[in-house]
């Protein structure tokens, strides 16, 4: 069976969290370091006199796993990826404490 190419996937499913919404005065930035593995989606601008700058998606791939270090988003990355094909032993929630994580569907570590 053919591996799942997980650089093209993660950043398929952060550019559809990278869409603007009309209705804000801040922009979605993407960063892709594809060299590295390093995904990012972040919030940035100005709310009236109050600035943004947010992370709202972090996510690596390390060692053939998707560790997702930041999910901001109601859906859950994790969730997307599995319906995208990706086995939930190759998905680590680096976001909830290493002690915890053998209590999820995913990858410990």
């Amino acid at each position: 069976m053919e591996r799942l190419n997980y650089k093209e996937i993660v950043q398929k499913i952060l550019e559809g969290h990278g869409k603007n919404r009309s209705n804000s005065q801040t922009e979605v930035k993407l960063i892709f370091d594809t060299e590295r593995d390093r995904f990012s989606v972040l919030n940035i601008g100005w709310q009236e006199l109050t600035r943004i700058f947010g992370c709202i998606i972090y996510v690596e791939i390390k060692d053939g796993k998707i560790w997702i270090e930041r999910d901001g988003t109601e859906i859950g990355v994790a969730n997307e990826l599995v319906e995208a094909g990706v086995p939930k032993q190759d998905i680590v929630l680096a976001f909830k404490a290493p002690y915890k994580r053998k209590f999820t569907d995913f990858a410990a570590s």
